[in-house]
């Protein structure tokens, strides 16, 4: 496997396949906030994540963090419930931190999304095991902080992210509208620790070959 850099056109690669993801498994992330939230998860990513693809054709920016920025603020002005602040912190964090880089290596990306995390964690006040996004991105974050190289590291980040999604489906949720459901929150996969899976596979098929 030969990686692939992180420069501005693959960041936009990269952005452009989650919005596929995002479109082609709407359905299923509508069904499971169905389950357990307001059953707009995926309607609001794939209509956040298309106004976000305009927003880069329009506006066409030049280093990878302008790229992340530009998607962020797409999805904090159309993306309703808690997904967009969440999403737009995400993204605009690790925007912040990629900022007037032509290109990244691992380090610097893998310390992108610990900032992106972070900002999530401080917006959300969710912690590992509440049965929120955070169950699939910290687990994905840190095995990208421990990798050596990029392509192989966003490989075991994907799979990471898969395996905290999976992990959510027992867990009673502590935040979010499926914390009014208490106890009844268990036994369902959480959709934004889905959508994050997806982000991060999408991730995957952009910039490792």
């Amino acid at each position: 496997m030969t990686a692939v850099a992180v420069n501005r056109d693959t960041t936009v690669d990269w952005m452009r396949r989650f919005a596929q993801e995002m479109a082609e498994h709407r359905q299923e992330l509508v069904e499971l906030d169905t389950a357990i939230g307001d059953g707009d998860h995926g309607t609001n990513m794939d209509r956040g994540m298309r106004k976000a693809m305009e927003k880069l054709a329009e506006s066409a920016p030049g280093d990878p963090g302008a790229v992340l920025k530009t998607v962020a603020m797409a999805l904090v002005s159309s993306v309703g419930g808690a997904a967009g602040p969440l999403y737009g912190t995400l993204l605009l964090q690790m925007g912040n931190a990629l900022a007037n880089r032509d290109e990244v290596d691992v380090v610097t990306f893998a310390a992108a999304w610990r900032r992106g995390l972070d900002g999530v964690v401080a917006r959300g006040k969710a912690q590992p095991g509440d049965k929120t996004m955070v169950d699939a991105l910290t687990p994905a974050v840190h095995a990208l902080e421990q990798a050596h190289d990029l392509d192989g590291g966003l490989v075991e980040a994907a799979q990471a992210a898969e395996q905290g999604m999976y992990a959510t489906t027992p867990l009673v949720a502590r935040r979010g509208r499926a914390s009014y459901l208490g106890e009844r929150s268990a036994g369902h996969q959480d959709p934004g620790a889905t959508s994050s899976y997806y982000l991060l596979r999408s991730a995957v098929a952009a910039l490792a070959d």
